[in-house]
């Protein structure tokens, strides 16, 4: 695995604190250093920069898309959290996010979407309670 340098990882670093904020991107990779570093490394470079640093989507869309699929596969539960605020952070609102869980009944079923939309409520009355005791 390649160090933690160079232009690939500086660029998936910057998209990662961008969509998941500086201190959530930090204490994302603590936790992965704490039993595999290269795992981290690979987040960062595969993902960010490979993935999420591709134009045809935008980061809100992509945002949009891992809160659909997370709340599709279930079992992921502070996955899908972490994506609803990484959401938020890139621009989607709180209308957007309910509504990409509600559409995932559909497809995944109604107990997946409603697990999602109890991830939902959490999340968005968090950052309703954080925003308004600003």
């Amino acid at each position: 695995m390649s160090p933690r340098t160079g232009a690939r990882y500086e660029r998936g670093r910057d998209l990662m604190d961008r969509i998941l904020g500086p201190e959530q991107a930090a204490q994302t990779l603590a936790g992965f250093d704490e039993i595999s570093p290269d795992f981290g490394t690979y987040v960062v470079e595969a993902g960010f920069a490979d993935v999420y640093g591709r134009e045809t989507l935008t980061l809100r869309e992509r945002q949009l898309i891992n809160v659909a699929v997370l709340t599709a596969i279930g079992g992921a539960e502070p996955q899908l959290a972490l994506h609803m605020r990484a959401a938020l952070n890139v621009g989607a609102t709180e209308e957007q996010i309910v509504e990409t869980v509600f559409h995932t009944a559909l497809y995944a079923g109604h107990p997946r979407a409603g697990n999602g939309l109890r991830v939902a409520r959490d999340v968005l009355s968090a950052a309703t309670d954080g925003a308004s005791s600003r």
